[in-house]
């Protein structure tokens, strides 16, 4: 794999608008699910809350330092192939602070539960993420084929990241709505819960693996 090759202005450009389209659309999650969680009390609605509003930072991180990198062509290649690890190990980092903020949340709600209230916004929610979160993975992995950029496939990372966890969500969101009672509700949540954090875990340590081995 060979880091920072160069870029022409047709991909600089291509790439710093679905970075920013990225960022925008990411900005309603959180705010959405804020109302989702407080209508349904739910353990993975919480851990999607926290995670979402973890990622947006990341995401902006990401896309500041590549319109940064895209306005000042003539930086020196350290300075580049430096900015560009950090915005890449900002999402690694955002994945694995969200999966030990939500096993954390998990572990205190396995103690403290309570049945969990209207949860068909979450779905909604979470179904409409699933399909722009995948539209972006798919659309960052056809880029990183294309030209390599360690900001490029760390966003592929987290797309695929979002996108799984978008279905572990739905899934025990689903098992929530179709069987309420407090019992099956309990480890529905919590499952769906821990199933997300440890994905993220994962992901954002093999992200920091992979961009740790390239050479800048």
């Amino acid at each position: 794999m060979t880091p920072l090759l160069p870029l022409s202005k047709e991909q600089i450009a291509s790439r710093q608008k679905t970075l920013l389209w990225a960022l925008l659309l990411s900005l309603w999650g959180p705010f959405a699910l804020g109302v989702a969680l407080f209508l349904g009390r739910s353990t993975t609605q919480l851990a999607d809350f926290i995670r979402r509003s973890v990622e947006l930072i990341a995401l902006f991180v990401s896309w500041w330092t590549f319109r940064h990198l895209a306005r000042h062509p003539l930086m020196e290649a350290a300075a580049r192939a430096k900015l560009s690890r950090v915005a890449a190990l900002s999402v690694a980092a955002a994945m694995i602070c969200s999966g030990l903020v939500m096993i954390a949340v998990a572990i205190f709600r396995l103690f403290n539960f309570q049945p969990g209230g209207n949860v068909y916004l979450g779905l909604v929610i979470a179904s409409l993420g699933l399909l722009t979160n995948g539209w972006f993975w798919r659309r960052y992995t056809v880029m990183s084929r294309e030209h390599y950029n360690p900001i490029i496939a760390a966003q592929r990372q987290l797309y695929q990241a979002k996108t799984f966890v978008d279905g572990c969500v739905i899934i025990a969101l689903a098992v929530v709505a179709m069987a309420p009672a407090p019992a099956v509700t309990r480890y529905a949540d919590l499952l769906g819960a821990v199933a997300v954090a440890i994905y993220l875990l994962w992901s954002g340590a093999r992200t920091a693996r992979q961009v740790a081995a390239v050479t800048p």
